[in-house]
């Protein structure tokens, strides 16, 4: 990835943070973008003391006006985006018909309708220039297979997943990949907010028979780095054939749905 410029959202942490270093230690020249200001600067100045390059761009992506100010922004200080990677993301819990409009509303905003505004700008600019590019939108597992107390959560990262897909058929004739990894349960903070005591870690791992999760086959929660280098994988050129294609990251939770 030598001299392609990636932009990264939800970068300040979790699965958005190890993208990001993963594709700068790859040779790519990293625009990290999160609403979190403070923690995106701390993990730009670690990967800029590392030799990485990487800058930090701060942007809420419910926000259409600041999402095409980032654009502009990123294309002027470092040019134009090769690879583009959605990975910011919200989690609410609750049961379907307990969920509040505000968790609903804010998970959809984040998840799914920030997803839309960035890629709109971004590979819309990709569009203009005709050099080709590539996407990947991090979405969940839980995007095909329902889960109890998530339904806002995975009913967003369903939409996610096809907006990205339709958007890949569209962009397919100008050289434009677009793919989607779906996690499942990763060892992030986002992950642990879902445990209520010590026994958290051993449910995801060995399924939880009353919330009809079976578990994970290999037996260990992902790593971020697991992910991220998926990601890495689909916007090389070594997946340069691959497009409109969801690659779950799972340990085989999801059975292979």
């Amino acid at each position: 990835m030598d001299n392609r410029i990636a932009l990264v959202t939800g970068a300040a942490g979790g699965i958005g943070e190890a993208i990001v270093r993963t594709l700068a230690e790859r040779g790519a020249h990293v625009a990290a973008v999160d609403r979190d200001a403070d923690a995106l600067h701390d993990i730009v100045a670690k990967l800029t003391a590392d030799g990485l390059k990487a800058e930090a761009f701060p942007c809420d992506v419910t926000s259409v006006d600041q999402v095409e100010a980032l654009a502009d922004t990123v294309e002027r200080r470092i040019g134009p985006v090769d690879h583009l990677v959605n990975a910011a993301g919200v989690l609410r819990l609750g049961d379907a018909t307990a969920l509040t409009d505000e968790d609903w509303s804010l998970t959809f905003a984040v998840n799914t309708t920030g997803v839309f505004h960035v890629s709109r700008a971004v590979v819309g600019r990709m569009v203009t220039r005709g050099a080709g590019g590539a996407v990947v939108t991090v979405a969940s597992n839980a995007a095909d297979t329902p889960r109890t107390g998530m339904a806002a959560y995975a009913a967003s990262k369903a939409a996610t997943t096809m907006y990205t897909k339709c958007l890949g058929l569209e962009v397919a004739k100008h050289g434009i990949r677009c793919n989607v990894v779906a996690p499942g349960s990763t060892a992030t903070p986002m992950l642990t907010s879902m445990w209520t005591d010590e026994s958290g870690e051993r449910g995801s791992i060995e399924g939880i028979p009353s919330d009809y999760r079976v578990g994970i086959p290999l037996g260990k929660l992902a790593t971020p780095s697991d992910v991220a280098d998926s990601v890495a994988f689909l916007l090389s050129d070594q997946a340069s054939h691959i497009t409109l294609h969801a690659l779950t990251v799972d340990g085989g939770a999801a059975l292979g749905v």
